[in-house]
């Protein structure tokens, strides 16, 4: 007994590209959130801290995954290799970025240092639990058939 299957169309997006979409939007709703919080309970500097940390999030972990990914489809031997790099390069980035703004005193001044902080890290957490939650409910094929090999 067989399960029907359906063809994705030649171009159409795979299920490891919605999930890394979803992640980003999920994200990003949450870090909005925490950033109009932000606003709100504590002033102008809290709310532009978390909507600082919420952009890095985002850029930092949008481009590692999609660079994940395109690693993935092109050079699968490697992909394994190239994720971890990736993951200790973004660790690495934000703990810099920190220390640069640290040093600069823009956590003093325009950005909150603890709304920045924490949004980076609960952004960061938000990022990885929905990537896990929308990777795991998707039906993604270990192996595709070809036309040809049926």
């Amino acid at each position: 007994m067989t399960t029907e299957q359906t063809r994705r169309p030649p171009g159409a997006p795979s299920g490891a590209w919605s999930a890394l979409v979803r992640a980003a939007l999920v994200a990003a709703v949450g870090g909005l959130l925490v950033s109009a919080a932000g606003f709100v309970l504590s002033g102008s500097s809290a709310g532009l801290g978390a909507l600082a940390g919420t952009a890095f999030v985002l850029v930092v972990l949008v481009v590692g995954a999609f660079g994940v990914h395109w690693v993935s489809r092109t050079m699968p031997a490697v992909s394994l290799m190239f994720a971890l790099l990736t993951y200790t390069f973004q660790v690495v980035l934000m703990g810099l970025l920190f220390v640069v703004l640290q040093n600069s005193g823009v956590l003093d001044g325009p950005l909150d240092r603890t709304w920045f902080a924490a949004t980076i890290i609960a952004g960061t957490a938000v990022w990885v639990v929905a990537q896990v939650v929308t990777t795991t409910r998707q039906r993604i094929p270990v192996y595709e058939l070809t036309e040809a090999g049926r």
